[in-house]
């Protein structure tokens, strides 16, 4: 089932990415001691109490992007309360309460969403009396925390985890494949998903983010039942011109954990951008499938190679995903659009395949022969054997002397020889190396 959303809001420079950071246990945001140095909205996970949630960072507002950085704030909030099934106010203890902050107030307090008051940059006990003053806002108890110093957060962990709705194992639908149409505003998600359904299904309109909610719609093809799940760009308001675009993403988060396939959509006629690279990343991190269609190819003038030349830049901005297909479309005109779907199925097929230990293990003694295994003063690495443990994705257990001499050059090269032998194509395999047990030592 997809994992419990927990957005991160608040006005700029109050230690959103801070908090995200420490949240998900990791350094992926630009944090800088200036408002709105948050160049993207990031997204991860924790694991607390046994419970795995997603945080999404709301980025900061950009001053100077928008003509009314208020109006973003408010846009990225909204977003949060539609979407998020916890809410976590971030405030600065240093700076007190801002009238800003009031305003985001009354906006909170119209949902019934669970809410909680994070007062960051309180570095030490003696400042937790500075979180008092954030009682006024009505909201509850405000809970003090640091999150440059990881003070508190253990705290707002607990609160978090309380909220949360309760975890609901969902029936998995063995009978259809699930395709996720994930991009950017206006690359063409819902003209695509009309011209495959051969109806009008969804509004379309050429202004960036004019579908509203996700929709998921079921067609037949070749006997096969797709659900195409689309999740075009959120309608935004005013003139905002990053906030809303950037938190839009949510919905392409929870639709790729809900699918087998994504189709990442990318507009032909604009430069490749972040935040394509940024959705295949995740994609990737989740372990599913992955076709890149490039929409718009009618508006693209042809010379002899310009095909070539597009794909090879697509595959320098993807490099960290070599084994992923690229198709070249126009929702407009059909064409190509039904290659489309037939890569999903054919992946979908891909991810499902499973690999008998006997060839397993040749194609690994073969990869061994054409290259020695890594070594570390003196310590060679010794792979015993290798066995396929699970499907969707394709996951394989290597047994091996000392799992840390595996370096990342050698998994993937060995990932590499697999792919050569076996495909795999269009999806991720997970290679696990572990240490032999007792009994096999003794053998």
């Amino acid at each position: 089932m997809p994992r419990p959303l927990v957005a991160l809001v608040g006005r700029p420079n109050v230690g959103k990415s801070t908090l995200f950071n420490r949240l998900v246990g990791a350094r992926v945001a630009i944090v800088e001691d200036f408002p709105g140095t948050t160049r993207d909205r990031l997204h991860g996970t924790f694991d607390w109490r046994g419970r795995i949630a997603s945080v999404v960072d709301t980025g900061g507002i950009v001053p100077g992007v928008s003509e009314d950085v208020t109006e973003s704030v408010f846009e990225q909030i909204q977003i949060a309360i539609e979407e998020a099934d916890t809410i976590v106010f971030v405030l600065d203890s240093r700076t007190g309460v801002t009238p800003v902050d009031e305003d985001i107030a009354d906006m909170l307090r119209r949902t019934s969403k669970p809410l909680i008051l994070a007062v960051n940059k309180v570095d030490n006990v003696k400042q937790e009396s500075s979180a008092l003053e954030f009682h006024a806002l009505g909201l509850g108890d405000p809970i003090p925390v640091s999150a440059e110093r990881g003070l508190g957060v253990g705290d707002l962990l607990d609160a978090i985890v309380d909220t949360l709705p309760p975890a609901i194992e969902e029936e998995a639908e063995t009978d259809s494949v699930r395709v996720a149409i994930v991009g950017r505003p206006n690359v063409g998600k819902s003209s695509l998903v009309n011209a495959l359904v051969g109806k009008k299904r969804t509004v379309v309109s050429p202004t960036p983010g004019t579908t509203r909610d996700a929709i998921d719609t079921e067609i037949e093809l070749d006997e096969q039942r797709v659900i195409l799940v689309d999740t075009a760009g959120i309608r935004r308001r005013g003139k905002v011109e990053q906030g809303i675009e950037r938190y839009s993403v949510i919905r392409a988060l929870r639709a790729v954990e809900r699918c087998d396939v994504a189709v990442l959509l990318v507009d032909a006629t604009v430069p490749v951008a972040a935040q394509d690279a940024h959705l295949a990343g995740f994609v990737h991190e989740e372990a599913k499938g992955l076709v890149v269609a490039v929409n718009k190819w009618d508006l693209i003038p042809k010379e002899s190679n310009t095909m070539g030349q597009y794909e090879r830049m697509l595959r320098e901005a993807y490099k960290f995903m070599p084994y992923i297909p690229i198709v070249f479309i126009s929702a407009k005109t059909g064409q190509r659009i039904q290659n489309v779907l037939q890569l999903a199925l054919q992946i979908r097929a891909e991810r499902m395949k499973r690999v008998p230990t006997g060839p397993l293990n040749d194609a690994v003694q073969r990869a061994l022969h054409e290259h020695q295994a890594p070594s570390h003063r003196g310590r060679l690495l010794k792979l015993l054997y290798i066995t396929q443990v699970g499907v969707d994705p394709p996951t394989f257990v290597v047994k091996v002397n000392e799992p840390d001499l595996a370096h990342f050059g050698f998994k993937r090269y060995l990932e590499n020889r697999l792919r050569d032998r076996f495909g795999f194509f269009g999806t991720p395999i997970r290679l696990y190396f572990r240490a032999r047990g007792r009994s096999e030592r003794a053998s």
